[in-house]
């Protein structure tokens, strides 16, 4: 390209607490700041705090919380006041965009299971996407499970779609357990051995399953002392969890801790015995790789993504089987061994997950997508004379 790639990037999700979707954006842009000096970045920010994520060398411009406002009128105002030669989202493209578009659709769990979310979400989600994808320049997955969806979703050719792998963050990686068993008690009062589970509380997320599993792990091994601690955002779901706690016979034991950021998440994966991951849907699955990134034998269900995510470096169980997610869970409580030996393939396996690698292939999409626009225009003034 003659001058500098010119990159628009929705970043309205960083600093709003939208879990993967916002990891994802705010990893690229970090990595984008040290692999490509020369292009030039523009990030659309919703909230202030989101600045201190953003590069000094990007532009940050500040667009509406409200989607309807963002992506119905000012993201399309922003592009045609500073032109960039594309846009990346997430999902969703402005409703008038007059830069091409590289979309990232992590998974298409709002067609697979409307149910998951709420009526009107899932209907927009619905809607939204579609739109954004027939337009779309380039389209972007996070696994293989993913492409073939959305491949067969949309009716496209799974060669369309690309992949590029989450990755955990630098702070993920093993700690001193001591020193995080201290974080972890300052910061949240917890003082016993501890089963993990993060995530939002969904119905995706099978929080339910998983405390009818432990509640049956103490009524059959009463010895253990393991509290089992939910870390996560809270949603209109939450109501469902909270009853199935009150249920479980075990409440006492059942440690809910709300959202926890980025700087006390790595000490609370690395001090907790197993992390549990018992999804029914999942586009990735990226808690399952933080935790391997930390060291932590991992116990996961075997659907969806998760499967192809963690390749034999957890224990897989089916996501609708308690007493299997309870049996997963208590061998690596019992067996020393098998607990080291998984701890130790996480670590292997997470070393195939980096965001310098996917912000790369990102990159490499972006100018791909550039050129290939730049080409039709020059064809177009060709056809012109």
């Amino acid at each position: 390209m003659s001058s500098p790639l010119r990159v628009g990037i929705d970043a309205h999700t960083i600093g709003q607490r939208v879990t993967g979707n916002e990891v994802y954006i705010r990893s690229l842009i970090h990595k984008y700041a040290a692999l490509d000096r020369s292009a030039e970045f523009t990030a659309y920010i919703a909230a202030r705090e989101a600045k201190a994520w953003i590069p000094e060398s990007f532009t940050a411009a500040y667009v509406s919380r409200n989607p309807f406002v963002r992506l119905g009128l000012e993201l399309s105002l922003e592009l045609g006041k500073n032109p960039t030669d594309l846009l990346h989202v997430q999902y969703t493209a402005p409703l008038f965009c007059p830069a091409p578009v590289v979309v990232t659709v992590h998974d298409v769990s709002y067609l697979d299971h409307p149910e998951y979310f709420s009526k009107f979400r899932a209907h927009q989600l619905q809607l939204s996407t579609r739109r954004t994808l027939r337009k779309a320049a380039q389209i972007i997955t996070v696994s293989e499970f993913s492409r073939r969806r959305i491949a067969k979703a949309y009716g496209l050719d799974p060669a369309d779609v690309a992949v590029t792998l989450n990755g955990p963050q630098e702070q993920f990686r093993p700690l001193k357990r001591e020193t995080s068993m201290f974080k972890v008690n300052r910061a949240l009062g917890i003082d016993k051995p501890y089963i993990l589970h993060v995530g939002d509380w969904r119905p995706c997320k099978n929080q339910t399953g998983l405390i009818r599993a432990f509640g049956q792990l103490v009524k059959n091994h009463p010895s253990l002392r393991h509290n089992l601690v939910l870390a996560g955002k809270h949603t209109w779901f939450s109501p469902r969890v909270l009853a199935e706690i009150r249920r479980s016979g075990v409440e006492n034991r059942i440690v809910v801790t709300g959202f926890v950021d980025d700087e006390l998440l790595p000490a609370l994966y690395n001090a907790a015995d197993v992390f549990v991951f018992p999804s029914w849907y999942e586009g990735f699955g990226l808690p399952a790789v933080e935790a391997m990134a930390c060291g932590r034998p991992v116990v996961c269900s075997d659907a969806t993504a998760l499967p192809e995510v963690v390749d034999g470096a957890a224990l897989l169980f089916r996501p609708d089987s308690v007493e299997e997610q309870m049996r997963a869970i208590r061998d690596l409580l019992l067996d020393a061994e098998l607990a080291a030996r998984m701890a130790k393939k996480s670590l292997q396996r997470a070393q195939h997950f980096n965001w310098r690698d996917a912000a790369s292939k990102t990159l490499d999409i972006y100018y791909c997508v550039a050129e290939k626009q730049q080409k039709l225009q020059h064809e177009r003034e060709l056809a012109v004379r």
